[in-house]
Protein backbone atom coordinates (compact mmCIF):
# COMPACT_ATOMS: atom_id res chain seq x y z
CA UNK A 1 0.00 0.00 0.00
CA UNK A 2 1.19 3.51 -0.82
CA UNK A 3 1.72 5.71 2.22
CA UNK A 4 2.68 9.26 3.04
CA UNK A 5 3.03 12.10 0.55
CA UNK A 6 2.39 9.95 -2.54
CA UNK A 7 -0.96 8.81 -1.16
CA UNK A 8 -1.89 12.41 -0.27
CA UNK A 9 -0.87 13.63 -3.74
CA UNK A 10 -2.91 10.88 -5.39
CA UNK A 11 -5.95 11.72 -3.25
CA UNK A 12 -5.56 15.44 -4.02
CA UNK A 13 -5.28 14.68 -7.75
CA UNK A 14 -8.42 12.53 -7.69
CA UNK A 15 -10.31 15.22 -5.77
CA UNK A 16 -9.17 17.80 -8.34
CA UNK A 17 -10.37 15.58 -11.20
CA UNK A 18 -13.75 15.17 -9.51
CA UNK A 19 -14.04 18.93 -8.90
CA UNK A 20 -13.25 19.67 -12.58
CA UNK A 21 -15.75 17.01 -13.69
CA UNK A 22 -18.45 18.66 -11.59
CA UNK A 23 -17.56 22.07 -13.08
CA UNK A 24 -17.84 20.73 -16.62
CA UNK A 25 -21.17 18.99 -15.93
CA UNK A 26 -22.47 22.24 -14.39
CA UNK A 27 -21.77 23.99 -17.71
CA UNK A 28 -24.17 21.73 -19.60
CA UNK A 29 -27.08 24.07 -20.10
CA UNK A 30 -29.27 26.02 -22.42
CA UNK A 31 -28.71 29.72 -21.69
CA UNK A 32 -31.24 31.40 -19.38
CA UNK A 33 -32.04 33.99 -22.04
CA UNK A 34 -33.31 31.24 -24.39
CA UNK A 35 -36.08 30.19 -21.99
CA UNK A 36 -37.01 33.81 -21.26
CA UNK A 37 -37.08 34.70 -24.94
CA UNK A 38 -39.29 31.75 -25.81
CA UNK A 39 -41.64 32.62 -22.93
CA UNK A 40 -41.90 36.29 -23.89
CA UNK A 41 -42.29 35.41 -27.56
CA UNK A 42 -45.02 32.92 -26.67
CA UNK A 43 -46.96 35.58 -24.77
CA UNK A 44 -46.51 38.13 -27.58
CA UNK A 45 -47.73 35.62 -30.15
CA UNK A 46 -50.75 34.83 -27.96
CA UNK A 47 -51.59 38.52 -27.65
CA UNK A 48 -51.26 39.00 -31.40
CA UNK A 49 -53.54 35.99 -31.99
CA UNK A 50 -56.18 37.52 -29.71
CA UNK A 51 -56.33 40.53 -32.07
CA UNK A 52 -58.14 38.23 -34.53
CA UNK A 53 -56.11 39.54 -37.46
CA UNK A 54 -54.97 36.59 -39.59
CA UNK A 55 -52.22 38.62 -41.24
CA UNK A 56 -50.79 39.76 -37.91
CA UNK A 57 -51.04 36.22 -36.51
CA UNK A 58 -49.34 34.75 -39.58
CA UNK A 59 -46.61 37.39 -39.54
CA UNK A 60 -46.05 36.98 -35.81
CA UNK A 61 -45.87 33.21 -36.15
CA UNK A 62 -43.35 33.47 -39.00
CA UNK A 63 -41.28 36.02 -37.07
CA UNK A 64 -41.32 33.89 -33.91
CA UNK A 65 -40.40 30.78 -35.90
CA UNK A 66 -37.60 32.53 -37.79
CA UNK A 67 -36.16 34.03 -34.61
CA UNK A 68 -36.26 30.65 -32.89
CA UNK A 69 -34.70 28.87 -35.85
CA UNK A 70 -31.90 31.43 -36.02
CA UNK A 71 -30.78 30.72 -32.45
CA UNK A 72 -31.97 27.17 -31.78
CA UNK A 73 -29.26 25.45 -33.82
CA UNK A 74 -26.62 27.02 -31.56
CA UNK A 75 -28.12 26.58 -28.10
CA UNK A 76 -30.47 23.58 -28.06
CA UNK A 77 -27.75 20.97 -27.83
CA UNK A 78 -26.95 22.08 -24.26
CA UNK A 79 -23.25 22.27 -25.05
CA UNK A 80 -23.05 26.08 -25.05
CA UNK A 81 -24.57 27.07 -21.72
CA UNK A 82 -21.98 29.80 -21.32
CA UNK A 83 -19.50 31.59 -23.52
CA UNK A 84 -16.66 30.07 -21.49
CA UNK A 85 -16.80 26.49 -22.65
CA UNK A 86 -18.25 24.17 -25.23
CA UNK A 87 -18.90 20.76 -23.68
CA UNK A 88 -17.91 17.70 -25.73
CA UNK A 89 -20.78 16.26 -27.76
CA UNK A 90 -20.40 12.77 -26.30
CA UNK A 91 -21.07 14.15 -22.81
CA UNK A 92 -24.54 15.53 -23.64
CA UNK A 93 -27.31 13.39 -25.10
CA UNK A 94 -27.75 14.09 -28.79
CA UNK A 95 -31.50 13.85 -28.17
CA UNK A 96 -31.71 17.07 -26.11
CA UNK A 97 -32.75 19.26 -29.11
CA UNK A 98 -35.45 16.75 -30.06
CA UNK A 99 -36.77 16.68 -26.49
CA UNK A 100 -36.85 20.49 -26.32
CA UNK A 101 -38.55 20.88 -29.69
CA UNK A 102 -40.97 18.05 -28.91
CA UNK A 103 -41.79 19.75 -25.62
CA UNK A 104 -42.44 23.04 -27.41
CA UNK A 105 -44.79 21.30 -29.85
CA UNK A 106 -46.63 19.69 -26.93
CA UNK A 107 -46.87 23.10 -25.24
CA UNK A 108 -48.31 24.60 -28.44
CA UNK A 109 -51.01 21.92 -28.33
CA UNK A 110 -51.59 22.70 -24.63
CA UNK A 111 -51.92 26.41 -25.48
CA UNK A 112 -54.53 25.64 -28.14
CA UNK A 113 -56.43 23.27 -25.85
CA UNK A 114 -56.44 25.69 -22.92
CA UNK A 115 -57.44 28.60 -25.19
CA UNK A 116 -60.30 26.52 -26.62
CA UNK A 117 -61.60 25.76 -23.13
CA UNK A 118 -61.37 29.44 -22.17
CA UNK A 119 -63.16 30.44 -25.38
CA UNK A 120 -65.95 27.98 -24.64
CA UNK A 121 -66.37 29.70 -21.26
CA UNK A 122 -66.40 33.14 -22.94
CA UNK A 123 -63.25 34.32 -21.19
CA UNK A 124 -61.68 37.39 -22.81
CA UNK A 125 -58.23 37.08 -24.39
CA UNK A 126 -58.11 33.29 -24.15
CA UNK A 127 -54.94 32.81 -26.18
CA UNK A 128 -53.05 35.46 -24.22
CA UNK A 129 -54.06 33.85 -20.92
CA UNK A 130 -53.12 30.41 -22.25
CA UNK A 131 -49.81 31.76 -23.50
CA UNK A 132 -48.93 33.25 -20.11
CA UNK A 133 -49.64 29.88 -18.50
CA UNK A 134 -47.45 28.05 -21.02
CA UNK A 135 -44.70 30.70 -20.83
CA UNK A 136 -44.47 30.06 -17.09
CA UNK A 137 -44.08 26.35 -17.82
CA UNK A 138 -41.30 27.13 -20.34
CA UNK A 139 -39.43 29.51 -18.05
CA UNK A 140 -39.58 27.18 -15.03
CA UNK A 141 -39.60 23.83 -16.82
CA UNK A 142 -36.71 24.51 -19.20
CA UNK A 143 -34.08 24.86 -16.45
CA UNK A 144 -35.57 21.87 -14.60
CA UNK A 145 -35.25 19.80 -17.77
CA UNK A 146 -31.62 20.86 -18.16
CA UNK A 147 -30.94 19.90 -14.52
CA UNK A 148 -32.12 16.40 -15.42
CA UNK A 149 -29.80 16.41 -18.46
CA UNK A 150 -26.89 17.39 -16.17
CA UNK A 151 -27.73 14.57 -13.73
CA UNK A 152 -27.76 12.11 -16.62
CA UNK A 153 -24.41 13.42 -17.89
CA UNK A 154 -22.89 13.11 -14.40
CA UNK A 155 -24.01 9.48 -14.27
CA UNK A 156 -22.63 8.86 -17.75
CA UNK A 157 -19.20 10.18 -16.75
CA UNK A 158 -18.97 8.03 -13.63
CA UNK A 159 -20.10 4.83 -15.29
Amino acid sequence: MINGPVENEARAALENIERRRQQIVAMINIPWWYWGSVGIGWIALGAITDLHNPWATSGGTLLFGAAHASIAWRVLDGRHGSGQLSVRANLVSRHVPFYVLGGLIALAALTALFATVLTMHHVGHPVTISSVFVAIIVIIGGPLFMAAVRRHAAQTITS
